[in-house]
């Protein structure tokens, strides 16, 4: 059991990079019709791809480099020091403030986004640390962050992130510079959780989870101040417990579906088993996809609220809980803020799984760009809890 629930832990890592990669190129394509036509000759996203030259759907003109949110927002601080540029994102500064421009210019294909190299410093952070601390992480954070050689390739940060960096330039505490917004419960917060909250499960047990739950809390709040994101957050963990700890008896849609039900239908006269059965779910086809649509940008946003966003990659994790190649590709081609919820959605398929990376989902995953570095962060994090529960054994 115990090699199993670490086999599941491996492949959820690993698919947590996995989804942000393949959505990179069509990040915010908020129509799914561009996406066909950014990559016609495959009808859309089949593997992984470079980002493209524009953008039909940046808004990325539109947001402050001086703090959090829009232009707009930031006005009153015209004075104020150029947070994109100066503090974080140093040389990226001149993609800013143009239309059509890539949230992720010139990115390859496999690479990944700014808040998935956040999570993978999450696991070389947990693989140094004898736990999470949320002192010891905001300094590592701030140093990645702004590093004088980057230590990240992205051009976009989103809200959080520049919001953070404002405050702390304006003098507050590492630990007070969450800054709020109109999109701070997001599922862009869940990115880092993910990592935080599989490894501490490992170390600390299936009985602990009220513990995770507090340090993902605390987590959380360094950079998304949102007590409806902290309550979702709660039921993120408490579900991938579930996973994680299931028996071999259990099963794992099951699991999810006890959750997606409520969550799909709460406020809303949707009818869950009605959605999952209303199209073929293994082909890839268009009509797999159009029922997709019809949930993830008709029934719910495809944008980053928490919101809309966590019953949206519910149901995706639901209906594709025993295929995740399916089930990343189809969040990928649905569009909207599919890099982050396609993170989230990763880890509850790898935490789905019954052993192993095979198949079309590991062809994915050995796309990635740093997939060498990804695997020996993910190993090494691993081996060391392992190390430590042996030792606790002895």
């Amino acid at each position: 059991m115990d090699q199993l629930v670490f086999e599941r832990a491996r492949t959820a890592l690993y698919l947590v990079f996995t989804a942000d990669a393949l959505s990179m190129p069509v990040h915010w394509f908020y129509n799914p019709a561009d996406i066909v036509r950014a990559f016609p000759g495959t009808q859309g996203v089949k593997r992984m791809e470079a980002a493209p030259a524009s953008h039909p759907s940046s808004i990325m003109s539109l947001h402050s480099t001086r703090q959090g949110g829009r232009t707009a927002a930031g006005l009153a601080g015209a004075g104020a020091k150029e947070i994109v540029g100066d503090v974080i994102l140093k040389g990226k500064r001149q993609f800013w403030g143009k239309s059509s421009t890539h949230y992720h210019h010139g990115l390859p294909a496999g690479e990944n986004t700014l808040n998935a190299y956040c999570a993978r410093l999450m696991l070389r952070y947990l693989g140094a640390e004898p736990s999470y601390q949320t002192k010891s992480w905001v300094q590592e954070y701030i140093r990645f962050m702004t590093a004088e050689v980057p230590q990240h390739p992205d051009t976009y940060a989103e809200s959080y992130h520049r919001g953070f960096f404002a405050n702390l330039m304006a003098g507050q505490p590492p630990d007070k510079c969450g800054q709020v917004t109109h999109d701070t419960p997001s599922v862009g917060a869940f990115v880092t959780v993910a990592p935080l909250a599989i490894v501490e499960l490992l170390r600390q047990g299936k009985d602990k989870v009220p513990n995770v739950q507090r340090m993902a809390r605390a987590h959380l709040s360094l950079t998304h101040p949102d007590e409806s994101l902290f309550r979702i957050c709660d039921e993120y963990v408490q579900l991938m417990s579930d996973l994680l700890w299931r028996s071999p008896q259990e099963s794992p849609q099951g699991i999810l579906k006890s959750i997606a039900t409520k969550r799909v239908a709460e406020g809303r006269s949707v009818d869950l088993e009605a959605l999952l059965t209303r199209a073929p779910r293994d082909d890839g086809s268009i009509n797999s996809l159009q029922a997709d649509l019809q949930v993830v940008g008709g029934t719910f946003s495809p944008a980053c609220y928490i919101s809309d966003s966590w019953p949206s990659l519910l149901y995706l994790a639901t209906r594709y809980w025993d295929l995740p190649d399916r089930g990343l590709l189809a969040n990928t081609n649905v569009g909207g803020e599919n890099c982050h919820r396609g993170s989230v959605l990763g880890s509850l398929l790898g935490l789905c799984s019954v052993g192993p990376l095979t198949g079309e989902a590991l062809g994915l995953t050995k796309q990635l760009r740093n997939y060498d570095a990804i695997s020996k962060e993910i190993e090494t994090v691993l081996s060391k809890v392992q190390a430590e529960k042996t030792r606790s054994d002895l």
